[in-house]
C-alpha cells in the first residue's frame, strides 16, 4: 500500500495510511479478527486516487453484516451529517451534550442584545458560567466552518453580553461566545475564535474534547447512529423532537408511536441499550 494517495471528502488528496482505519474500527468496538478482515479487504480494494468514502463504505457494510452496534458507532460521523435537512435536529443534539455535563440548557431561543434581538440556537449556564453557542450543521463532510462564522459570532456574542452585564450579579458572571459544528473548522477560524477567546467545537476539535469523544463518553449517540432503523423512521422521530438513542432507550413507545411493528422494536431497543454506554 505504499505510495498510494486517497481523495479526502474536502477534494484534498492525502496518503493512504490503513493505521487509521484500523484505529476507527478499534474505536467502534469491532473485534481483532473483524478488523483483520476488513482490513485485508480493503488492502484488496484500495488504489490510487480512491476516495475515503468509498473505503468507509466498505468497512462499513461488512461491520453492519457481522456486528450491528460497532456499525453504528462506525458511523456516528455520517449519523451526525443525517441530523438534518434544516439543522435543528443538531441545535437538540448539541443542548442535550451539553444538558449532560452538567448545564441548564435552552434551545432556539430569542435573546434580548444591547442593539438587537438574536435568535440564539444554545443557551448554556452552569454555576457562574453563562454561554451563547451557535451551531453550524452541514451535510456534507467536505464543508468546514471558515474564519467568517466565528467572526460572526463574536460580533453577535458581544451584542449580547453587553446586555447580560445590566443584569443583576452579571458583572461577576463568566460569559463565553461558542460554535459548535459538526464536521471542521478551517485553521483561520481556529486561530481567530482561539485569539478573541470563543469557545470551539467541532467533529475532532478541542483535542481529546471534540463531538466525537463526547458522545463515546456520554453515551449520547444520535438516533441516526441505529442502523436498525430505516431512514423514514428515524425522520418520524426527528420530527418529533427526539434525537437520541437515550432517548429511544429510555421511552420504548416510541417506536409502536411511530408504526414499527413488535418483532423489530426488539433489535432496535437492544442496539439503542448498547450504544447508551457510556466509555
Amino acid at each position: 500500500m505504499d505510495n498510494i494517495n486517497i481523495i479526502k471528502a474536502s477534494g484534498e488528496k492525502a496518503p493512504f495510511e490503513i493505521e487509521k482505519v484500523i484505529r476507527s474500527l478499534e474505536r467502534a468496538g469491532a473485534d481483532k479478527l473483524l478488523i483483520k478482515e476488513i482490513v485485508q479487504d480493503i488492502d484488496k480494494e484500495v488504489h490510487d486516487g480512491m476516495t475515503t468514502k468509498k473505503i468507509y463504505q466498505m468497512a462499513f457494510n461488512i461491520l453492519q453484516r457481522k456486528s450491528r452496534v460497532s456499525a453504528s458507532k462506525y458511523k456516528l460521523k455520517k449519523a451526525l451529517m443525517e441530523l438534518g435537512p434544516s439543522g435543528y435536529p443538531f441545535e437538540k443534539f448539541v443542548g442535550k451534550v451539553f444538558g449532560h455535563e452538567g448545564y441548564e440548557t435552552k434551545v432556539g431561543i430569542i435573546v434580548q442584545g444591547h442593539c438587537v434581538q438574536h435568535e440564539i440556537d444554545v443557551i448554556a449556564k452552569k454555576d457562574n458560567k453563562h454561554f451563547m453557542i451557535e451551531c453550524k450543521y452541514h451535510s456534507d463532510q467536505g464543508r468546514f466552518c471558515n474564519v467568517k462564522i466565528p467572526l460572526y459570532i463574536q460580533s453577535r456574542f458581544l451584542d449580547i453580553e453587553k446586555q447580560w452585564e445590566k443584569q443583576q450579579g452579571h458583572k461577576t458572571k463568566f460569559h463565553q461566545g461558542g460554535v459548535c459544528t459538526n464536521t471542521r473548522f478551517t485553521s483561520d477560524a481556529l486561530q481567530y475564535g482561539n485569539c478573541v477567546g470563543l469557545m470551539l467545537v467541532s467533529w475532532d476539535h478541542p483535542k481529546g474534547n471534540g463531538l466525537k469523544e463526547r458522545v463515546d463518553r456520554l453515551g449520547l449517540h444520535p438516533l441516526t447512529s441505529l442502523t436498525t432503523l430505516t431512514k423514514a423512521e428515524k425522520s418520524k422521530l426527528l420530527d418529533t423532537g427526539i434525537v437520541l438513542c437515550k432517548d429511544i432507550n429510555e421511552n420504548p413507545s416510541l417506536l409502536e408511536q411511530i408504526g414499527i411493528p413488535k418483532q423489530r422494536q426488539k433489535n432496535i431497543l437492544e442496539d439503542s441499550r448498547e450504544l447508551c454506554t457510556a466509555h
